[in-house]
């Protein structure tokens, strides 16, 4: 007999659930309790935040002996007929006829047992984590997010591509990247000698790459509508709750579009997102409000239910500065938002999300489109991020540079050789049209829709600095 996912039986879907149905169902002891000739199971496969009980009565085949192997976290078959519970909180029960062990659980080394463990002790043990109740309810949150966000693209005839993971470009221009090379580097430190990289694998430096954009750009004026969605990484040597060495970004890209456009899209974006989870995770939403963060629910409405407000950069620091709250941070023209800054502007002054346009072009990245007009207005560019109640800036993104002297210029201005984005130039030369995008970290909206306090713990295997285990 095949087995049913427990959510199903819970729910009644896929056509199980059916008081009287025999079934087997598969997955890793929870709990047990021994009563007078019985035993009760809780039994989870990961498919529901709730459990399945299991009932064994004292007549199954080798009852004693069965009991004996079964501890928490040992993994289990069992088959038996769906009757409804007598017990609180539970529909439905299963009456076991047969039991089959597939792997045991030694009570005395399990280090998941029946208490809460703190979220710090769980990331020392992220092979195991993905069994507890919290961390069962970010991934599957984490998997319904990444499906919307395919689902929401391609419903709109987007082009998902893959952009390379190694590339020789910096399209951030920060410089904090990883190195990729194929040389021996004590050998070549013992040796007393220099790093040539035409010698190397690809014959010149190469990296990890920090983002998509450029290439996803390149796709764009082929397919008009592209996205991408991948894995980026930054060499930032910072422990932060919000920072990851290895991480997920969506990046959409679209020819034929402004800012104002590229806000559009990004607002709708987050809508059907949230929306999507908020309708199929509702008892693992339910979860993060009562066990995390009582903002959760609040600050997913927000999103879903309310037209984002609308600022300029220049709008945003007069409210920064006429406001009567002390902030750590300066603020000031020209200086980049703070987190601070941010979430006063979307949980206290504005009360919703908030997206915030045309910033200084000092702060901002080369691809960024220059402001027309009068000389203060080319002192900015067409760049955007949305602040979201509850975390701050969730996206970044900007209307990109489409004329050639322009962007010439703007590399040269930030250090970068115009040479080694020959082929981004091209893009100018042949066919230009005005275009836009933005960037999403993936681990950022998970983190937003969960309301955890910490990016490591929505990602299952964190990477950060000193630490590369599993």
């Amino acid at each position: 007999m095949a087995s049913a996912r427990i959510i199903d039986l819970l729910r009644g879907t896929q056509g199980l659930g059916q008081i009287g149905d025999t079934c087997t169902v598969r997955g890793w002891v929870r709990t047990k309790r021994e009563g007078k000739g019985i035993a009760f199971l809780e039994l989870n496969d990961g498919s529901s935040l709730q459990g399945l009980q299991i009932v064994l009565p004292q007549t199954i085949d080798d009852y004693e002996a069965l009991i004996k192997q079964i501890n928490t976290g040992t993994s289990i078959e069992a088959t038996g007929l769906l009757v409804e519970s007598m017990g609180k909180g539970q529909k439905v029960e299963v009456q076991a006829t047969a039991i089959a062990v597939f792997g045991n659980a030694d009570p005395e080394t399990y280090p998941l047992q029946k208490k809460r463990h703190s979220i710090e002790f769980l990331r020392t043990i992220a092979h195991l984590r993905p069994r507890t109740n919290m961390f069962g309810a970010v991934f599957r949150v984490r998997n319904a997010c990444a499906y919307a966000v395919h689902q929401f693209f391609q419903e709109r005839g987007f082009i998902w591509v893959h952009t390379p993971i190694m590339t020789a470009s910096d399209c951030e221009g920060a410089g904090e990247m990883f190195g990729v090379t194929t040389f021996d580097l004590n050998e070549i430190a013992a040796a007393g000698k220099s790093v040539d990289f035409t010698e190397d694998f690809f014959g010149k430096p190469a990296f990890l790459t920090v983002s998509g954009q450029l290439e996803a750009e390149i796709m764009a004026t082929a397919f008009s509508n592209v996205y991408t969605f991948g894995p980026t990484f930054r060499a930032e040597n910072s422990n932060t709750s919000r920072h990851l060495a290895e991480f997920w970004m969506i990046e959409p890209e679209v020819a034929f579009c402004d800012l104002e456009g590229d806000a559009d899209l990004a607002e709708d974006f987050l809508k059907y997102i949230v929306k999507y989870v908020l309708e199929t995770c509702p008892e693992d939403m339910e979860f993060f409000q009562e066990r995390v963060n009582d903002q959760v629910m609040i600050n997913a409405r927000k999103i879903v239910d309310q037209q984002f407000e609308r600022i300029t950069y220049t709008e945003a620091i007069a409210i920064l500065e006429k406001c009567s709250k002390k902030f750590e941070f300066p603020v000031s023209w020209g200086l980049d938002l703070q987190s601070e800054h941010e979430r006063f502007l979307a949980e206290e002054h504005f009360q919703k999300p908030v997206i915030v346009m045309d910033y200084p072009l000092g702060i901002k990245a080369f691809y960024m489109r220059v402001n027309d007009g009068t000389a203060s207005d080319r002192q900015t560019v067409r760049a955007m991020d949305i602040l979201a109640p509850g975390v701050g800036e969730i996206i970044g993104g900007s209307q990109r540079e489409e004329r050639l002297d322009v962007l010439e210029a703007r590399i040269r201005s930030v250090g970068l050789n115009p040479e080694d984005y020959w082929w981004y130039l091209d893009l100018r030369r042949y066919g230009t049209v005005p275009h836009a995008g933005f960037g999403l970290g993936f681990e950022r909206l998970v983190q937003f829709i969960t309301g955890m306090g910490n990016i490591r713990d929505v990602i299952p295997f964190p990477r950060f600095p000193q630490s590369a285990e599993f």
